[in-house]
């Protein structure tokens, strides 16, 4: 058995699980519920308080293939939400920009937004530590389409 790191053997795995974060997961909540999604969100806060939680669980709900109209809730058993849990979703990307900050990752980020979906309705793409790229990276990431 692998062993998983502290933060994400206790990531919260949905909405109901994340504390002081209520305005977020309200806003957040909503939006899915309506069904008026966003094409991009930018989570900003200190280190810690739970953006790449909130990233995946929104990203989880977003795929979740057996939530229900009028919920937000990801169901956290199916293939979907499985895949994403586990770190093995091809639908879901996370890049981690403090590492890969040059403009040669971003132009292969660029080439992976091109195509569509695998498994799942929606590609999402979560840049963390987006603050530490390169400003011709940052400039790069503009253009996708």
């Amino acid at each position: 058995m692998s062993q998983l790191v502290f933060y994400r053997k206790y990531r919260p795995q949905t909405f109901a699980e994340v504390i002081n974060q209520k305005n977020i997961i309200k806003t957040l909540s909503s939006a899915i519920i309506q069904g008026q999604i966003s094409h991009a969100y930018l989570f900003a806060g200190l280190r810690g308080v739970g953006k790449t939680t909130v990233a995946r669980l929104l990203a989880k709900a977003l795929n979740c293939q057996n939530r229900k109209a009028n919920q937000f809730e990801p169901c956290n058993k199916c293939a979907s939400c499985e895949a994403i849990k586990l770190g093995n979703s091809l639908d879901l990307i996370e890049i981690d920009a403090a590492s890969n900050r040059g403009i040669e990752d971003v132009r292969a980020l660029r080439e992976n937004i091109k195509f569509p979906p695998i498994n799942s309705k929606y590609k999402i793409f979560i840049i963390d530590e987006a603050h530490q790229m390169t400003k011709e990276a940052f400039n790069a990431l503009w253009k996708t389409s």
